[in-house]
């Protein structure tokens, strides 16, 4: 006659191993899509900056064109949920515009621009050279 093995204990351990398992492997993917949220918003954010800094060289640009002696430049000038400093530099017809914008968020990019101005109101500007983040 054969005697039969009780075997039920086996079973239940194999599947608390393979919840265990797979609990690890779910943990594991939300940590990596957390991850890639968080670098997502820094991007996003850092965009922002840049492009309220690109609106300051070009309100810079629009009192150049007015104006080639405008050197005043912009401190703290909001702009949608940021804001930007200009400073001009340089003289005619060579001036040099830098942009810092800040995001809501605090993030901060910087835009130089290297300008030659000609004509006469409304003057003609010619980017030489952008510079981003330098």
């Amino acid at each position: 006659m054969r005697t039969r093995k009780n075997n039920k204990g086996t079973i239940l351990l194999v599947a608390v191993f393979a919840i265990a398992l797979l609990a690890t492997l779910v943990a594991g993917i939300l940590q990596m899509n957390t991850e890639e949220i968080m670098l997502m918003n820094n991007h996003i954010a850092f965009a922002e900056a840049l492009a309220v800094a690109e609106a300051g060289l070009n309100d810079a640009f629009s009192e150049l064109r007015v104006n080639s002696s405008w050197t005043a430049g912009f401190s703290g000038k909001s702009f949608e949920n940021g804001s930007y400093d200009v400073s001009v530099s340089g003289s005619l017809p060579n001036i040099t515009v830098e942009s810092t914008g800040t995001s809501r968020q605090g993030y901060q990019a910087r835009t130089q621009a290297s300008l030659t101005l000609s004509g006469s109101s409304p003057y003609i500007i010619r980017v030489n050279t952008l510079r981003i983040n330098e």
